[in-house]
């Protein structure tokens, strides 16, 4: 059996790492059917979900960030190692924790959903850039708190300029690259 054939089998680790409201949750809806329609069993790891049901009262503290994202990675590895694709999608602000996830799970896909504090400020419909840019928010990642990108993810989109429709795309072609996924 070839490395590709063994890839097909074993689970991995989608992490997509950016600011809020950078698309991390589109690409998800998008890139998920699609791995399922190419017949991978998956399970999304949403950030906010996760914060709701597995992390409640956490803050937003570096430690509660920090914890929240290795629980997030604990069970991904836990879901990754019985043949499940995970996707992660958490602002998961800190690299050397993203780091951790990816020696522990091993199957790691990192994916960078870069984006402008601008344009991710013209797009925010609940006004949050604004209000932290204005400092009333205290503590917003890449505002007031800090965001590590990712030094060499394996996929960067650009949400700013590509389409959702096109990074989608990008990260599969990846996937199918690394054999992670049957060709469409």
């Amino acid at each position: 059996m070839t490395e590709k054939a063994d890839k097909l089998d074993r689970g991995f680790c989608l992490w997509f790492t950016g600011l809020s409201g950078s698309g991390k949750s589109t690409l998800t809806g998008l890139v998920a059917p699609e791995l399922r329609r190419r017949g991978r069993k998956v399970e999304i790891l949403d950030g906010d979900e996760v914060r709701t049901n597995l992390s409640k009262g956490l803050g937003f503290s570096k430690e509660d960030r920090d914890t929240n994202i290795r629980r997030i990675g604990w069970v991904a590895h836990l879901l990754v190692r019985n043949g499940v694709v995970v996707i992660s999608a958490a602002i998961s602000p800190y690299r050397s924790v993203r780091d951790e996830n990816r020696t522990l799970i091993g199957d790691f896909v990192e994916v960078y959903t870069q984006c402008s504090i601008p344009i991710l400020a013209e797009r925010d419909v609940k006004g949050l850039y604004k209000k932290a840019l204005a400092g009333e928010i205290k503590n917003f990642t890449g505002v007031s708190d800090p965001y590590e990108a990712p030094e060499s993810p394996e996929v960067l989109v650009d949400s700013g300029v590509e389409k959702a429709a096109d990074s989608a795309q990008k990260i599969l072609r990846t996937l199918e690259r690394m054999g992670y996924a049957r060709p469409s």
